[in-house]
């Protein structure tokens, strides 16, 4: 089946449906089809250099291991010709098939990989940075010697080299955000600091589409050839920047995510990046895992104790608990992207540029910056899926059945109907906006998520459930019976993750690498059939999310035996299949009911209780660095992660 579209001629909004399509498409087309890997070096350098190793470094004796590993092992190096051939139907790639890519245009590609690459009868790829080769950059500031037009020349003459693109102009960082981030330019909004505004979304295409169109002819001018392939800088893409790509005449491009590919996935390559001058032992590990079941170490902070109306106190919040990240050594970060001063776990506000809620400061890009590039690690955005008070029609609010009649709910968290077209497209804008004007890793969707027995109530749930589901338009007839009560929680609770997974693509739509958390109460997971009062699933999370983030918090749920009743908890996640492999168990540090620290000696026994009973993922909340809560002598004896290939 082929699919022809213009991206030119639907609005915003059907574009994002359509990329949501295709992708899920892609998916199920692409299930048979054979998965081939894609590595990424930098340089690479003698054997006997005495330099100190950058980390993007290779020795080029690792390089040959590596590559006489490959073949020993039955993987086939196959060409980006190839790739395109089986595009077309014109042939069939091999099983275990592995495409080489060598960054940034060193001259080490000529000198050391171009013997390899005709000793061995292999292909590869080199990405030539347009700036670096134009002379733009010194050679003082790139520090290493860069490919003649010439050896180009004889290299794409060879018939083993894919000369590729990595960009012209967009290998560096612009200005991101009010506080002077430079991230990755291919990107992000172009923040405009005299003018205190950002970068329009026209702007931001235009600038794309200028870029790769001047690279491509660059390249084109100096070769004779123009290339097919987009190397992104940093490995940061996002659909609009693979519009830009497609229009210069680069229908393959590469980032730097984990993974393997399909030939369904040439738009937006996986590329396992070689990092740290693997030896043998290093290199198989990374072939034979792909870096996946890594275990998660994770804090869980609020930005609502970090912030401060006073400029140098958020500052120095900000840096102290980057600091504190760092020496954990940890690698996974929650991080609050609302406003909750009041603590009822509505948003009142955001911490970033939106459409449709106050800014109480736009502050989460600089903090998940920083804690991503000084403490090293991921970052997700914690936020709500449904919780957000503001100049909204009380219509589109969840209501609840009492005393006879809908009326708006009585719960603590003032949630948007999951019913209403109008309210999940305000929420779905929430997160689009956050994609935008944000760089992170992934998003914890909160647990206010919920509906209870008597929810939700309102006029377009009783139409919706009637006209969707089959279901009775009555309060009394669905709650007439076990089965129908509970009928009912799982269609709600399916609603609630179909709402999330939307959520999720309008954010993959700008930043496609993100994973996705929930968080779950326990009682769902003890005790099943209270799904009935929750609208939730184990299993039902465990398919949605990449992780389930369960708040294993005994003093909260006042266990009387908080160590018997964690136990019962893992032993009931190790249950389902992929349980213990996908659940993170976030630990209290704080007891909320009396407003007391967790003693460090009951928190230590917690984790080392969970470790023994094989959990995978731990977590905790909330993180207080002014307290130096939980202790961070103890943080470092339990979260801190080895360091691995």
């Amino acid at each position: 089946m082929t699919i022809f579209f213009s991206f030119h001629s639907i609005s915003k909004l059907k574009k994002i449906s359509l990329f949501i399509f295709l992708s899920i498409f892609a998916c199920s087309a692409s299930a048979l089809e054979p998965r081939f890997i894609v590595l990424n070096y930098h340089d690479i350098i003698d054997a006997h250099n005495k330099n100190a190793l950058n980390s993007m470094d290779t020795r080029v004796e690792h390089l040959e291991e590596h590559i006489k590993w490959l073949i020993k092992n039955n993987y086939k190096i196959i060409s980006i010709q190839n790739v395109l051939d089986a595009t077309k139907g014109q042939t069939q790639l091999p099983n275990q098939s592995v495409l080489l890519t060598f960054d940034d245009g060193y001259q080490s590609f000529y000198t050391k990989v171009f013997p390899l690459l005709k000793k061995y009868h292999i292909a590869a790829t080199v990405a030539l940075i347009g700036t670096w080769m134009d002379g733009n950059v010194s050679a003082l500031e790139i520090g290493k010697p860069l490919l003649t037009w010439e050896q180009l020349r004889e290299l794409s003459q060879s018939g083993l080299v894919e000369i590729a693109s990595h960009s012209y102009d967009l290998h560096k960082g612009i200005i991101a955000n009010p506080q002077g981030n430079t991230q990755a330019a291919a990107v992000s909004r172009l923040y405009d600091d005299p003018m205190l505004t950002y970068e329009s979304e026209e702007d931001y295409r235009k600038r794309l589409h200028t870029a790769l169109l001047k690279s491509a002819e660059f390249i084109f001018q100096h070769t004779g050839t123009r290339p097919r392939v987009m190397v992104w800088p940093y490995g940061e893409y996002n659909q609009l920047s693979i519009e830009a790509a497609r229009a210069a005449g680069m229908p393959i491009t590469m980032g730097l995510i984990d993974g393997t590919n399909t030939l369904a996935d040439i738009s937006s390559l996986k590329r396992l990046l070689i990092t740290d001058n693997p030896n043998l032992n290093d290199f198989k590990e990374i072939i034979n895992t792909l870096r996946v079941d890594r275990s998660l170490r994770i804090a869980h902070l609020d930005m609502d104790y970090l912030y401060d109306k006073n400029p140098e106190q958020l500052e120095h919040n900000l840096d102290a608990e980057v600091q504190r990240i760092k020496d954990l050594h940890i690698n996974t970060v929650y991080l609050q992207a609302y406003a909750d001063p009041d603590g009822d776990g509505n948003a009142d506000a955001l911490y970033f540029p939106n459409r449709h809620l106050p800014v109480k400061q736009d502050l989460f890009n600089r903090v998940a910056w920083q804690l991503k590039k000084i403490a090293g690690v991921k970052v997700y955005a914690w936020m709500p899926i449904l919780a957000y008070q503001g100049n909204i029609p009380q219509s589109w609010y969840v209501q609840e059945w009492r005393e006879g009649k809908a009326q708006k709910s009585s719960h603590i968290y003032t949630r948007l109907s999951p019913f209403n077209a109008e309210a999940r497209e305000y929420i779905a804008e929430i997160y689009e906006d956050l994609a935008i004007y944000c760089n992170f890793d992934g998003i914890l969707f909160h647990d206010d998520g919920i509906l209870s027995d008597f929810e939700d109530a309102s006029p377009a749930a009783f139409a919706y459930g009637k006209e969707v589901w089959g279901l009775p338009d009555q309060f009394d007839q669905l709650v007439a019976t076990g089965k129908m009560r509970l009928t009912w929680a799982q269609h709600k609770t399916e609603l609630i993750n179909q709402l999330t997974d939307e959520l999720a693509n309008r954010v993959r739509f700008y930043r496609p690498g993100i994973k996705t958390a929930r968080n779950f109460y326990t009682l769902p997971l003890l005790n099943p059939d209270s799904e009935e009062w929750f609208a939730q699933s184990f299993d039902s999370f465990l398919k949605h999310y990449d992780y389930v983030a369960i708040e294993a918090m005994p003093f909260m749920e006042e266990a009387e035996k908080p160590m018997e009743w964690l136990t019962e908890l893992v032993s009931k996640a190790a249950g389902y299949p992929n349980g213990l492999k996908k659940t993170v168990f976030e630990l209290q540090s704080v007891n909320w009911k009396t407003h007391e620290k967790i003693p460090m000696s009951v928190f230590n026994e917690q984790v080392e209780l969970l470790k023994k009973l094989g959990a995978k993922h731990l977590g905790y909340y909330p993180d207080n660095v002014f307290e130096n809560q939980p202790e961070l002598i103890d943080l470092q004896k339990h979260f801190t992660v080895p360091e691995l290939p």
